[in-house]
């Protein structure tokens, strides 16, 4: 019983939740979503790292555009089109060379420049 809260009476204002002391509140031209202000305006990869992103990303659809299927009747097996070459070896190979390239394009660091 004497966990509750007692009840705002008509001549207290009710009290708002605070975060680390400061009051939360809208002011009438903020938006809902506050976001902070980040002072570093530089990105985090360099063109390089995007471009290796890009290409890796196009190594891994064309790994699978490999691996699909033909225009053949589904009712019919086919051992010689489902098992070829192209299917078994080259697209898995192709679409591992291509998570290879996104991994080394987000663990390489970007080239230092001095922007002044």
């Amino acid at each position: 019983m004497a966990k509750n809260k007692p009840l705002p009476t008509k001549n207290t204002p009710p009290v708002r939740p605070t975060q680390q002391g400061k009051n939360i509140s809208k002011s009438s031209g903020s938006s809902w979503l506050n976001l902070s202000n980040s002072q570093n305006k530089a990105l985090l990869f360099d063109r390089t790292n995007y471009l290796l992103l890009a290409g890796g990303a196009l190594l891994i659809i064309i790994g699978f555009i490999l691996m699909s299927g033909g225009n053949t009747d589904p009712k019919v097996f086919n051992e010689a089109e489902i098992y070829s070459f192209r299917r078994i070896t080259l697209a898995p190979i192709t679409v591992i060379l291509g998570f290879i390239v996104i991994v080394i394009a987000i663990l390489k660091k970007p080239s230092e420049t001095i922007a002044e």
